[in-house]
C-alpha cells in the first residue's frame, strides 16, 4: 500500500520490514571500517615481517658463533614456526569468513514449508538470514556460525576461517615463547658485565639488605643497558614485545577454546546468557572442531581389538 520509492516497506508474505534509510546509514560508516582494518591489518603484517627477520638479525650470528649444529636446529625450528604462524595469519585474513549463498533476485527457488523455520530478517542485506547467522557490520554482510570481527586479520571469524585463526593463535603463541627464549638465551651472551656497589649492603640486615640488594641489581642492570650495541637493544625489545603478546594471545587462545569446548561462539555465548539456554559441553566438540570426524573412544576400542587378537 506504500508507494514504490518508500524508504520503508513491509513484505506481505512474511512481514519483514525493511527500513532502506537504516541501511544507508550503516553505508556510510562503512568506508571508515575498511579503512581502520586495513591500517590494523598493515601493522600486523609489518610487525610479524620485522619480528622474524629482526630476530634472525639479531640472534644467529651468536647461536651460530655458539655451535653450526645448534644454529641449524634452531633454524628449521624458526622456519616451520614462520611458514605455519604467516600461513594461518593469511587463511584467517584473507579468506571469507564464510556467508550464505547469493543469489540473484529473481532466481529464488520455491520456498518449501518448513524451510524457513527459525529464520530472521537481514535488514541491511534485504535478505532471509539463517539461525547462525549474524550481520557484520564492518564486512557488510552475514556470516555464518560468526564469532566475532577482528580488526586485526581485517576480517570476521566464521565458519570458514574459525580454525584457521585458532591454528594461528596456537603458531603465534608457540613462536612468542620460542622468541622469549632465544632473545634471553642470546642476550647472556653479549650482555655487559654488572657493576655492583656492595660496600652500601654492610650493617643491614632482614627486608632492608634484601630490599637494597634488588635494587642494586635493578641499578646495575639499567646502567648496563647503556652499554649495548644494537644487537643487545633489538633483543631487549624482542623479549618485551613476545612476553606481551604471549600472555594476551594466551587469554584468547583459551578464550576459544573454551567456547568451542562449549560448542559456542563468542556472539552465542552472549545470546544464550540472555535466553539462559545450555550447550553440551564435551571434549568431542574440540575432536571435531580440529578435524576428526570420529569420537577419541572409538580409537581406543580398535586399540584394544587389536591388542586382544595379538594376545590371543
Amino acid at each position: 500500500m506504500l508507494p514504490s520509492g518508500a524508504s520503508i516497506f513491509k513484505c506481505g508474505w512474511c512481514g519483514a520490514i525493511t527500513n532502506q534509510n537504516k541501511k544507508k546509514r550503516e553505508q556510510k560508516c562503512f568506508g571508515w571500517r575498511v579503512l581502520r582494518d586495513r591500517c590494523f591489518l598493515s601493522s600486523v603484517i609489518i610487525f610479524m615481517l620485522f619480528v622474524i627477520f629482526g630476530g634472525v638479525w639479531a640472534v644467529y650470528p651468536i647461536v651460530f658463533s655458539i655451535s653450526l649444529l645448534w644454529g641449524i636446529f634452531h633454524s628449521i625450528i624458526t622456519t616451520i614456526l614462520s611458514i605455519a604462524t604467516v600461513s594461518f595469519f593469511s587463511l584467517a585474513a584473507f579468506r571469507c569468513a564464510g556467508t550464505p549463498p547469493n543469489i540473484l533476485w529473481g532466481s529464488y527457488p520455491t520456498v518449501g514449508q518448513g524451510d524457513l523455520e527459525n529464520y530472521t530478517f537481514c535488514l541491511y542485506c534485504s535478505k532471509p538470514k539463517s539461525p547462525r547467522a549474524h550481520h557484520c557490520r564492518s564486512c557488510g554482510k552475514c556470516i555464518l556460525d560468526m564469532d566475532h570481527h577482528c580488526p586485526f586479520i581485517g576480517n570476521c571469524v566464521g565458519a570458514a576461517n574459525h580454525y584457521s585463526f585458532v591454528c594461528f593463535l596456537i603458531s603465534a603463541v608457540l613462536s612468542t615463547i620460542y622468541v622469549s627464549i632465544m632473545s634471553v638465551y642470546a642476550s647472556l651472551h653479549i650482555w655487559p658485565s654488572l657493576s655492583y656497589s656492595l660496600g652500601r649492603l654492610k650493617g643491614m640486615t632482614g627486608r632492608d639488605l634484601a630490599w637494597r640488594l634488588m635494587n642494586e641489581i635493578l641499578i646495575a642492570f639499567l646502567r648496563s643497558t647503556l652499554f649495548l650495541s644494537s644487537r643487545g637493544l633489538l633483543l631487549a625489545y624482542l623479549f618485551i614485545a613476545s612476553v606481551s603478546l604471549q600472555i594476551g594471545l594466551s587469554v584468547l587462545l583459551w578464550q576459544q577454546l573454551s567456547f568451542i569446548y562449549q560448542g559456542k561462539t563468542y556472539l552465542s555465548n552472549l545470546s544464550s546468557h540472555a535466553d539462559n539456554e545450555e550447550e553440551k559441553k564435551d571434549c568431542q566438540n574440540l575432536v571435531r572442531f580440529f578435524g576428526f570426524q570420529h569420537p577419541v573412544s572409538r580409537f581406543f576400542s580398535n586399540f584394544r581389538v587389536t591388542q586382544k587378537r595379538h594376545d590371543t
